[in-house]
């Protein structure tokens, strides 16, 4: 009897864990989280701020409940924290634990309660499905960078040769002149630093057309590009793996099927045998 209570808790707590209803109240948790997180930053009177206090206190103890609940609904506990996202949540629940005041460790603590406004992600799987593909999609998206960073070296170490003498502060090393040329890629009044050297070289607009050109058109079209394929290859492994799934689900239910049939057929048989036998 026991074990027949136990699993039909534990059955229980899967169907309110991956009730829609109970995801639905644990991302408006998350959301007043963030709210409350942002209220702090305010000066606000006493008895506010308390109640702000006993609701920070209160959301604490829901995330721990309901990442107790996860873990005693998972089949696989052992495995439970082998998921990232698992881990992730469960290093924010247990850091937001820590007494805030009077602690060496309250700006961790703190951090950790504005953490928890990233759960949004761990609780939404359309997040989870963005962040997991821009993941992925890190490695390729470092050698694009690596070659950003080349062309930023290179143009930059041309635009102190030439530039230094028109203006230091811009173009004084090497390093300045990135940090211009960064000014430059993402369009903040870079037309002033190319009309002060178009001063003294009339044809410099070249240069600039050409590096706006690599940086701001074909680099960053190529980081979409990544990304995107990285998408596109996730959702076709996902709807791969969901039409799998699927099948499984169908030979398993014709075997549940052919197996009833199989009882239904013995018990027709076992009861014609009787009769047969009394006829006899």
């Amino acid at each position: 009897m026991e074990i027949r209570r136990s699993g039909r808790l534990l059955a229980v707590m899967k169907q309110v864990e991956s009730s829609v209803w109970f995801q639905g109240f644990i991302i408006g948790i998350i959301i007043v989280a963030a709210l409350t997180v942002g209220a702090k930053t305010y000066s606000l009177p006493y008895g506010v701020e308390l109640s702000i206090n006993y609701l920070d206190n209160f959301i604490t103890v829901f995330f721990l409940v309901e990442l107790s609940l996860r873990f005693i609904a998972c089949d696989d506990k052992r495995r439970f924290l082998k998921d990232p996202w698992n881990l992730f949540d469960s290093i924010i629940v247990i850091g937001s634990l820590v007494p805030i005041s009077d602690t060496d460790m309250i700006l961790v603590a703190r951090l950790l309660r504005v953490f928890r406004v990233l759960r949004l992600v761990s609780v939404i799987p359309d997040l989870r499905y963005l962040i997991n593909a821009l993941l992925k999609a890190i490695p390729k998206m470092g050698y694009i960078a690596l070659l950003m960073f080349i062309i930023f070296y290179l143009f930059a170490a041309v635009g102190s040769i030439f530039f230094s003498g028109v203006n230091e502060t811009l173009w004084g090393d090497i390093a300045i002149s990135m940090l211009t040329l960064f000014r430059v890629a993402t369009f903040e009044d870079w037309t002033d630093v190319m009309y002060e050297t178009m001063e003294v070289y009339p044809m410099s607009w070249i240069f600039y057309i050409i590096f706006i050109f690599l940086t701001a058109f074909v680099f960053l079209n190529m980081m979409v590009g990544v990304v995107l394929d990285v998408m596109t290859r996730e959702t076709a492994q996902e709807e791969h793996e969901n039409q799998e799934n699927h099948h499984k689900e169908l030979v398993h239910q014709i075997a549940e099927l052919q197996a009833q049939v199989a009882r239904l057929s013995d018990k027709i048989d076992a009861s014609h045998t009787p009769s047969q036998n009394k006829k006899e």
